[in-house]
């Protein structure tokens, strides 16, 4: 069989998925919107052959243990399940993230792999059913099939919850995003396990439901009339309603740390002075900041002054996931 490559980008949810209602299909509680970009990107092929006896990952050159392998031996069974396929494989990943971003890439490393699954196998698989297929493995995944913008369809099964290109016209290509870097350590409390006891516990769940079906009709919108101040307004307060229902949760944490709010006040700042963006975070420290592209030195510069040049990193749009011509032998001996 041939060695199927593939390249993904990272997506970040301008309106947040937060919360899930099947955990073992990974269908969200909510519909989500998520702009990709091409700063952080992973590159990963698969081999299935009958040369192995289990699965072996290499991740940026490294040979995987038994632990690490097993999200991937999981999404791995799925495909031998659904395809018939009695093999198992080699898988080769290359995360293209900066020195200690401190950032996930499940998004692009599953998106990545059913990519890399699909042109092994010679499935061909639509982007839809690329999309299902991804979210299998990690539920951003599957915006990170399209390029530009993205809308997660929550639906209410296995074939109905994947994304969609969001019409834009090529507005994407005028805004940037800066991702502020304050803290690389290890999460106290995992997405996850955050998710979970927000769902299970938190008084202010169900306004955070209520709440964003309105999101994302005006976010939408707002991409469709190209209207900046509107998108980045909602984007906020869209992130800042997602982590107060962290708050209400039994018991209570935050992802927040002292840098967090610094930069997050910056933004303010930046708007006093004229410029307009705005900040978004997903389940961790680290802060986002939309901007267009006109202003985005001046946002890199003033954000210079209060942090280290290499917490700072400036993202353009990117775009869908990448099929890549391979060699047709293992990797490694």
């Amino acid at each position: 069989m041939n060695i199927g490559k593939a390249r993904a980008y990272t997506n970040i949810a301008l309106i947040k998925y937060w919360g899930k209602k099947d955990d073992q299909l990974i269908l969200p509680m909510n519909n989500s919107l998520s702009l990709t970009l091409d700063a952080f990107y992973t590159e990963t092929s698969v081999l299935f052959t009958t040369e192995l006896s289990a699965d072996r990952f290499y991740l940026d050159g490294q040979l995987q243990n038994e632990q690490q392998t097993k999200k991937i031996g999981r999404f791995l069974d799925l495909v031998r399940h659904t395809y018939d396929v009695p093999l198992f494989a080699e898988i080769n990943s290359h995360n293209f993230v900066p020195t200690a971003a401190g950032l996930a890439s499940s998004a692009s490393g599953l998106a990545a792999l059913a990519g890399a699954c699909s042109a092994a196998l010679n499935l061909s698989l639509s982007p839809k059913e690329l999309s299902k297929l991804a979210r299998r493995g990690s539920g951003s995944a599957c915006r990170s099939i399209f390029g530009g913008f993205a809308e997660w369809q929550k639906g209410d099964s296995d074939d109905t919850s994947y994304a969609i290109q969001v019409p834009s016209d090529s507005w994407e290509e005028e805004l940037s995003m800066l991702f502020v870097l304050v803290n690389d350590a290890q999460k106290d409390i995992s997405s996850r396990d955050g998710m979970k006891r927000t769902v299970e516990t938190s008084v202010f769940y169900q306004g955070w439901l209520n709440a964003v079906t309105d999101d994302l009709a005006t976010v939408k919108q707002a991409i469709g009339e190209k209207d900046f101040t509107r998108l980045g307004e909602t984007v906020e307060s869209n992130a800042l309603r997602m982590h107060a229902t962290t708050l209400g949760a039994t018991p209570p944490f935050t992802y927040w740390s002292p840098d967090s709010l610094k930069a997050m006040n910056l933004v303010r700042i930046c708007r006093q002075e004229g410029i307009l963006c705005y900040f978004t975070m997903d389940a961790g420290p680290n802060v986002k900041v939309l901007v267009q592209k006109k202003d985005s030195k001046w946002l890199m510069a003033r954000f210079a002054e209060q942090f280290s040049k290499n917490q700072l990193v400036l993202a353009n749009a990117g775009p869908g996931i990448e099929i890549l011509d391979s060699e047709r032998s293992l990797t490694h001996d």
